[in-house]
């Protein structure tokens, strides 16, 4: 049984968050969450959040052992992105990309995926 936990609209472009995202893929979760912890990117911490929720979504909702849990799948979707304006020389202004993203993980249990 999978159990899943998303992350809509954090301020983190997409590219940045897959960076967090490839180092937890196929890893037990208690060895997710500490890899997560200890990497200095502002997206890990992010990322950390979610599949810390997870994690507790399948204890608390689904009576799951942390023990037992790996992270079968973890992806990173855009969101919108909010386009801003800067003002340059001469009269002109150029565009600014404030870029969102979708953030989803789900673990499962290690006897039933692998």
């Amino acid at each position: 049984m999978s159990v899943k936990a998303l992350g809509k609209y954090l301020p983190i472009s997409a590219r940045k968050g897959r960076q967090a995202v490839d180092i937890i893929r196929g890893k037990d979760a208690g060895k997710a969450l500490l890899a997560l912890k200890f990497l200095p990117n502002r997206s890990a911490k992010m990322v950390y959040n979610i599949l810390k929720s997870a994690v507790y979504n399948a204890q608390n909702n689904n009576d799951m052992n942390v023990e037992d849990l790996y992270v079968s799948e973890a992806f990173v979707d855009e969101g919108p992105t909010m386009k801003r304006f800067r003002p340059r020389a001469m009269g002109r202004a150029s565009r600014i990309r404030k870029r969102t993203s979708h953030v989803t993980i789900i673990v499962d249990y290690k006897g039933e995926g692998r």
